[in-house]
């Protein structure tokens, strides 16, 4: 690998690495773009496909994939090589995609999302993962600063595509987009990717596989049922809490003795590493949650429109962008990087604080601002989280140090959007009932979040309580993750600063530098 991992003697990439980076950049466009895209073209869909009953599955099912699969993605990349695990996820992204776009019926789409799904979760794992292989950890900060940009790219520009593209070539093209830029990636990295193969000598965890798979996804329903399909204190909720608990139990329990776990928990000894996964489940409970909320504030309270919803949120994703990438340059430069959390977790509270103080006055320019402060403690937080969870493993741990990150993200952002929610909904019901009386409780009583189209039916004093009650509802919603976001800061201060290794070296007489190794944290 070493040839791969090295500079040469101008201190520069190998060209080989660069390329590998760009279909890097490429698969984290795929596996974040998908969703956003597929949502703009929703309401197409089932006017073709009919089933709207089961509408919400197409997003669970694909959500559901990837959660339970990443870390077993991660777990098989450190057993049997990452290029290969990464090859695979591709592949089966693809032909999930294309499956997609064939569906006849809304049960065949929802199978074909569950496979996208699946390769997904291997697609965010491996990108993380194949990083810290080529990249030293005191370099590694602004590459990743790169793939949090593609991120928030994705989340400006995937609506945009998804209704371009729905518009003018048909929704099964929101599926088929993925193919070129799939093959792109999977050409690239085929052909220039050189990485170590292993092969280990333990067989793989299936008892742990089964257990952590039952586990995710009890969660996962529980958050995305609770409080909409069924009441959270409904039997159906409870059982799913019963068997989510009793399996993530006994998956703990089974790590103690599995011959090759499929989440080593020796991995949680390290203060840091357990540190950035807390900070890393409350990233996504708050991106998540704003990324929810604050479009519909802007939409029923700002009157803005919901064609460019993704441009709504362009202050908080821009400060996002350029602040991740000016914290993955710093931390470059300097090594350093504690500062970063403990600044993230400072803005965040401020800047959700901030969103909290939104009523039916505040107008875009000042909404605007609130977000980009947000958007900044966010971009502080979103690559320095899986840059010190790896640097906190060892080498042959970094598969499931960069699966483990991003699970809790995923499960942060499932938490946010249910928990928010549901303070969200019960608080625009209180507010309707008071302004509106039955009448205005009735209007909301399936959904909290009315379309433009049906907004602009209401009669004027039903708009306007209804807008007072959406900005009521943000509010709390808003207070809520500042209170949280305190428990960032909170663990960011207790972050130990161990040096990042891999820093700008003098080139060895033959031209060539030795391949970095991964530093593990002592705690």
């Amino acid at each position: 690998m070493a040839d791969t991992v090295g500079q040469d003697a101008q201190g520069k990439r190998p060209r080989s690495v660069r390329v590998v980076l760009l279909a890097l950049m490429i698969a984290m466009m795929l596996a974040m773009l998908d969703n956003m895209i597929v949502g703009t073209a929703m309401p197409t869909i089932v006017g073709e496909l009919g089933g709207l009953e089961h509408l919400s599955w197409v997003v669970t099912g694909y959500t559901l994939a990837t959660a339970a699969s990443t870390p077993i993605w991660g777990k098989l990349g450190d057993m049997f090589g990452r290029k290969g695990a990464f090859l695979s996820s591709i592949v089966i992204f693809l032909i999930g995609s294309a499956l997609s776009g064939m569906a006849q019926d809304m049960g065949q789409l929802i199978g074909f999302r569950a496979v996208q799904g699946l390769g997904a979760g291997g697609l965010m794992v491996g990108v993380m993962a194949i990083i810290g292989d080529l990249i030293p950890p005191r370099e590694r900060g602004k590459y990743q600063g790169l793939m949090a940009g593609v991120m928030a790219l994705a989340m400006i520009g995937g609506p945009l595509v998804g209704g371009t593209i729905t518009d003018n070539w048909g929704w099964r093209w929101a599926f088929y987009i993925n193919l070129p830029l799939g093959v792109v990636a999977l050409a690239l990295v085929t052909a220039v990717l050189h990485l170590p193969k292993k092969r280990a000598k333990a067989g793989i965890d299936y008892l742990g596989v089964i257990l952590l798979t039952v586990g995710i996804t009890a969660i996962v329903l529980v958050t995305t049922w609770g409080g909409t399909e069924y009441a959270w204190t409904s039997a159906r909720i409870m059982e799913l809490i019963g068997i989510g608990v009793a399996s993530l139990i006994g998956f703990v329990f089974w790590q103690t003795r599995a011959a090759e776990p499929v989440l080593p928990l020796h991995i949680f000894r390290s203060r840091n590493f357990t540190l950035m996964s807390v900070i890393g489940f409350i990233t996504g409970f708050v991106m998540f949650g704003a990324t929810l909320f604050l479009p519909l504030y802007q939409q029923a309270v700002q009157g803005a429109s919901a064609t460019n919803s993704g441009l709504l949120l362009l202050p908080m994703l821009g400060a996002m962008l350029v602040t991740s990438m000016i914290a993955g340059r710093i931390t470059t430069g300097s090594g350093r990087y504690k500062l970063f959390p403990i600044v993230g977790g400072a803005l965040m509270i401020v800047g959700l604080y901030l969103l909290s103080l939104m009523d039916t006055d505040t107008t875009r320019l000042t909404s605007g601002l609130y977000m980009a402060v947000l958007g900044a403690g966010m971009g502080c937080l979103m690559q320095v989280t899986m840059l010190v969870a790896q640097n906190s493993v060892q080498m042959k741990d970094m598969g499931v140090a960069s699966s483990s990150t991003t699970l809790f993200r995923t499960l942060g952002s499932s938490f946010g959007v249910a928990i928010m929610g549901a303070l969200f909904n019960h608080r625009v019901q209180d507010v309707m009932a008071e302004r509106a009386g039955t009448a205005g409780q009735n209007l909301t009583a399936k959904s909290a979040q009315l379309d433009a189209e049906s907004l602009k039916k209401l009669p004027a004093a039903a708009r306007e309580a209804y807008q007072h009650a959406v900005s009521s509802g943000t509010h709390s919603a808003f207070v809520l993750g500042a209170a949280i976001s305190v428990l960032v800061l909170i663990a960011a201060l207790f972050v130990k600063e161990v040096p990042l290794k891999g820093g700008p070296q003098k080139p060895s007489t033959d031209g060539a530098e030795a391949a970095p190794a991964a530093v593990a944290e002592a705690v």
